[in-house]
């Protein structure tokens, strides 16, 4: 085991190179920092021109700009934004911690809940919860995610406050904390991540339902489960130790990208609620042309999808003894 985890890190190396260098390459083809420098900055005289090319690495080849940018970010000079001149990482710390504090909270609830429902539905298959179960997921993979959330801010800040005579809207439906606020308030930070919650819930639990209770069946009309049947084992525990743990399997490879990729931004949720996390900060500096912002946001996610991507290989062969990694 200690030897596959090394190897599929070596590995990572040679594959964030070509990555990077790919999406630097990209990132320059369709921004230009030049046009955004001037933008952000009246009367710019040729000397400071030449200065900021200078200065982000600008000049020569494609690839002596690669290079230049790659020694800068290794030894952790991540530089500043070519707009507002702010340093790039205390915004993307904020931006990522914001991120996974919503992606957990809202994945906790869409994964816990889809898998139950998906339980349930294998167990009663054809059932009326089964049926239900079925028309509501098909249901919610059929909305995409800006018309759940735009319907979910009408109801809420809207037809709710309207329908009982409420003064304000029940619950706030963009930002992270009142215009204001300074200091940490778990119970008011819950009450603004509800409704972007919801709206990764919605989609969560659709797909997860399905994964598991397609997962279960498969699993639950088997042999080995004739066979753990015949041999007089209790229904429960025949569903409990063997049936679960053998359909978890892909649950648990899918549900380990799908977290990995939660890192690179809730990106239509993040931007339709004013929630100032990866997707919000993605979307900004792709407006703004602000390569310096981009490339170290490219990298985390990139790096988030590999560490998950190894922890799903990991997760698969601890579900599955038949399964040696080396």
């Amino acid at each position: 085991m200690l030897r596959f985890i090394t190897k599929r890190l070596l590995w990572s190396i040679p594959t964030l190179l070509i990555v990077t260098f790919l999406v630097f390459v990209a990132i320059r083809v369709g921004t230009d920092p030049i046009a955004a420098y001037k933008r952000a900055n009246s009367h710019v005289t040729p000397e400071q021109l030449a200065q900021f090319k200078s200065k982000n690495g600008l000049e020569g080849t494609i690839f002596h700009q690669y290079f230049s940018w790659l020694g800068n970010f290794v030894r952790g000079d991540w530089g500043v934004s070519i707009v507002g001149s702010r340093p790039v990482w205390p915004s993307l710390q904020h931006a990522m911690a914001n991120t996974i504090v919503l992606g957990i909270f809202a994945s906790a609830i869409g994964i816990t809940v889809g898998l139950g429902i998906g339980i349930l539905s294998a167990l009663r298959q054809h059932s009326v919860f089964d049926n239900g179960a079925s028309a509501g997921a098909f249901i919610g993979l059929s909305i995409p995610p800006y018309v759940s959330a735009i319907l979910l801010q009408m109801l809420f800040a809207i037809y709710i406050p309207q329908w009982f005579g409420l003064s304000g809207p029940l619950l706030p439906t963009s930002g992270i904390y009142p215009p204001g606020h300074e200091g940490f308030d778990p119970a008011l930070r819950l009450k603004y991540m509800l409704l972007p919650a919801m709206v990764i819930a919605i989609q969560t639990i659709a797909i997860y339902s399905r994964y598991m209770r397609a997962s279960l069946l498969e699993v639950k009309n088997s042999e080995y489960m004739r066979t753990a049947r015949a041999k007089g084992i209790s229904e429960r525990r025949v569903i409990v130790k063997h049936a679960l743990r053998n359909a978890m399997i892909p649950i648990v490879t899918f549900a380990a990208l799908d977290l990995g990729a939660i890192i690179g931004g809730l990106i239509i949720t993040e931007r339709i609620f004013q929630y100032r996390g990866m997707g919000d900060f993605f979307l900004t500096a792709f407006d703004n042309g602000d390569f310096k912002q981009l490339m170290p946001w490219m990298v985390i996610v990139v790096i988030a999808l590999i560490l998950f991507n190894l922890l799903a290989d990991v997760a698969y062969a601890w579900l599955d003894p038949r399964i040696r990694l080396s």
